[in-house]
Formats: structure tokens, sequence, C-alpha cells
């Protein structure tokens, strides 16, 4: 028996091959489907199942295009209803897999069709259980997000999701392994473990979720506290991962076309397309093509796609860094951005070549903000997450968390210069060049973000736990 997690860092996303005798299964795979399908030649294996846990909403998943290649059935829980053929399996249903088996646990609160799969050795023992977004590293998944389909509120789901933790998992053996959907970073969960796999007994000594004596009321009360609102793509990838997408195939011919300095200008100005910018943030601080926005592949990539430009039919044009125009493309395609209309040829070097207009971003060190702000410091703003500006901050700095940038523009000075920064660099020149794409060209970014304001002596409060967050 083999099981081997495919962890993808910047999904912070768990997909799961696992083989027996022959006979392959794959549990939550992403689009592209060729890591899979290697894994199963190298081991001359077929490929007979492909298990999804749920409609995911932070990714699109790669089952149908690995159905097409594989003619493996698409497997799922009860009660999910997807828009093409499936196998709609039975709780307790069990599938063979060379000499072990996998059976399906209807797990219900994260959303209504959400399926653990507890896979038994090849003596019937209980092995390991593929919790999806039921059961985290020290989280369980959050109760909001099925709320408009099915009809019910999270304080509902979470009543379910209590149930099915205690009535189907936490029975089972303390050495069975859990292997999770997502880990540390993901937006599905609220305070999940670094770690990627762990024993069930553990979980039931670090999950607060799972403690023993836990009352429903107490449980409903704390997997629904503090959960922040989940990025507006999310809802648009559960459509495509229960109706159908484009094969990724054609999503990449289509996303990876060279287009000159011309051509590029052209279909920028008659499409509409957002000019995105995913070098690293250094090299767009010091020059970009006018109103492109900066998310860099170095970063959490995707999800701050899914997050910023939200809407998945926005047309997109490229500028990469050289050889980076497929990977960019496919990782767009991960959170369902499958329309990119092509790429800069040359880059922004060939965009500079060409005479066309430029621009560029004013950055300065943190002991530069230090000279010049002495005692004005409500014309910095920070722009990291909620908990970390709660944890620890400049002091008089306004709090704008990048993901929620939209609900803040009227805060930001018309003219007088301001200050933007974020942990170590990279969320603040996301967010300046979201700024300056809506005319505000009066930023200052400050370079190396919040670190390297804590190297000079501008005032910092004392550090708190970020754990105490709505609890003072």
């Amino acid at each position: 028996m083999k099981i081997e997690q495919i962890y993808t860092g910047c999904l912070a996303q768990g997909a799961y091959y696992i083989e027996s005798k022959g006979e392959a299964a794959i549990i939550d795979p992403l689009r592209e489907v060729d890591p899979y399908l290697k894994r199963a030649r190298e081991d001359g294996a077929e490929i007979r199942y492909i298990f999804e846990t749920h409609f995911h909403a932070d990714f699109v998943s790669g089952h149908l295009t690995l159905a097409k290649e594989t003619g493996a059935p698409i497997v799922y829980g009860p009660l999910a209803n997807p828009s093409f053929e499936a196998l709609i399996a039975e709780d307790g249903q069990v599938f063979p897999l060379g000499e072990i088996t996998i059976e399906v646990l209807h797990t219900p609160g994260h959303t209504m069709e959400s399926t653990t799969y507890l896979l038994r050795d090849q003596s019937g023992k209980p092995h390991a259980i593929f919790s999806g977004d039921t059961l985290f590293l020290g989280d369980v998944g959050r109760p909001d997000l099925a709320q408009k389909a099915a009809d019910m509120t999270q304080e509902q789901l979470a009543s379910t999701l209590y149930d099915s933790l205690r009535n189907k998992i936490m029975p089972l053996p303390d050495e069975v392994i859990v292997y999770p959907a997502h880990g540390a970073g993901s937006a599905c969960g609220k305070n999940m473990m670094k770690e990627t796999v762990d024993t069930l007994g553990n979980q039931k000594k670090m999950n607060y979720a799972l403690r023993a004596d836990m009352t429903r009321e107490e449980f409903i009360a704390e997997v629904t506290e503090g959960l922040l609102p989940p990025p507006a793509y999310f809802p648009l990838n559960v459509k495509m991962n229960k109706e159908g997408y484009e094969d990724i195939d054609e999503v990449l011919e289509r996303g990876t076309r060279a287009l000159s300095p011309d051509a590029f200008e052209a279909a920028a100005n008659e499409t509409g397309a957002v000019v995105l910018d995913v070098r690293h943030q250094d090299e767009f601080v010091k020059g970009h093509v006018p109103r492109s926005i900066f998310i860099g592949l170095d970063g959490d990539f995707a999800p701050w796609v899914g997050a910023l430009i939200a809407d998945v039919a926005q047309p997109i044009l490229l500028v990469t860094p050289e050889g980076k125009e497929e990977e960019t493309v496919t990782r767009l395609s991960r959170v369902g951005f499958d329309n990119t209309l092509g790429f800069l040829e040359g880059g922004y070097a060939a965009w500079e070549a060409a005479g066309k207009e430029t621009d560029r971003m004013r950055s300065e060190t943190a002991e530069d903000l230090e000279d010049e702000l002495e005692e004005n410091l409500q014309r910095v703003f920070d722009v990291r997450k909620a908990s970390e500006y709660f944890s620890e901050r400049l002091e008089g700095a306004v709090n704008t968390p990048l993901s929620e940038l939209n609900d803040h523009l009227s805060e930001f000075p018309a003219e007088a210069p301001f200050y933007v920064h974020c942990a170590g660099g990279y969320r603040s020149v996301i967010a300046a060049s979201i700024l300056k794409s809506r005319g505000y060209h009066n930023l200052v970014n400050i370079e190396g973000g919040f670190k390297a304001i804590q190297e000079t002596a501008l005032p910092v409060t004392d550090y708190v736990c970020p754990t105490q967050m709505g609890k003072a």
C-alpha cells in the first residue's frame, strides 16, 4: 500500500495518491492532472476512482479532466448533486482497491455533501482518514460557506458538524492517521496547524473542536467565532466544480499567447483586461506598465488573485518573468481564472524598449519613514490582517487589511503623501499597485514592512498574542 500526499503550498492544499496492487485512487486532485497520471504510470497502476470530499470553494478540482483521461468514475458522498455524471455513494459504501478498501463516511457540516474517506488496510483495520474540509489539524472546516446553497444558518451547519465529528470520526482508533485537504494559510478554516499529517489521537488532545467534554453549544460558539467573510471567488469556484469547466489545455493555449507591446496594449484597451504583473515586488516598484496590478508569483499568488480580482470571468493580460508564462496561467486556472488572453512578449523590458508609457512606485526605507513622519503617524496605513495589527503595530497607524482594501478607499488622503506597509513588503506593493490604478499616486511603499519598522526608533506597541483578539 502506498499513500502519497501531494501538497501545493500556495493553496495550502493536499491531494492524495493511494495505490495498492496496481490499483490507484486520487482524492481531491488539482486542476492539472499530469502529476497523478505520471505517478500511476511509474507504479504500473490503473486509476480506479477519483474521490471528491465535497464541492471545493477555494480551488478548481481536476476531477473532470482526470475522469476524461482515465475513464475512472468521480465519486461523491451523499447529497452531492453535480451537473455531470458521477457516482453518488451511500454512507458506509465500501470501494475495494487492491488489498485495501475505502469506506464512505458522510460527515456533513462544512457543506452538506462533505464526506470523509476511511482507508482500511488488508486486514480490515482502520488505517487513515481523508477528511477533506471536515477535520483539519488544529481546526475544523468553517460552517458558513454552504449557507446559501443549503438554506441553513452557519449555526445549523456547525451543529451538524458537531454530530459528524462525534458520531463518525472521534470513535475511530487514536492511531488512525488524519490526512486533511488543507493546512495553515487556507481560508477554509481559522487556526490550522503548520503540520499536514497527524494522528487522530493527537488531534483529540490538540484540536479545540474535538474536546471530549465539549457541549454542542460550546462547539457552535467556538467554531463560528471570528469568521472572516469568505473570498468573493469562492462561490464561483463551487459553481465550476459542480457544473464543469473548460479543458485546461485550451486555457493554457489561449493564456500563453505571446503579444508584442503594441498587440498587448491594443488587447488591454479593447477588452478591458486587468494587466497583472507577477514579477518580484522589487522589480515592479522600479518600473511597470501604468495601471497594472502587482501580485507576485513568489507569494500566496492564487489566493490573492481570487480575493482581489474576484470575478473569474475577468480578462487578464500577464507581465511575467521570462519562462514563467505557463506556470502563471496554470496557477490562475487552479482558482478558476481561465480568461487569460496572453502575455507581454519580452516582458517589461520589451515594453520599455518600445517607448511605451511607464510608471514606477515611490518606495522608501523604514529609516526614511522615521525621519519624515516624526509624530504624524496617522498617515501610515498597515495592510496586514487585523489579527497581525492587533498583536503588534506602529502606534497611530491605521489598519486597512489588503483583503478589505476596497472598503477603505475613502480613508486615504487625496493629496498629502501617505505610507503603506505590511509585514515584509509583498502585500504592501499589491495594495499600492491597486491604489495607484485608482488614481492614488501620492503613496509611499515602506520597504521591508513592519519587520524593518521594528528595527527603528519608531514607537511600536507591546506584543499581544493574536489569540486574545476579541477577548479583551
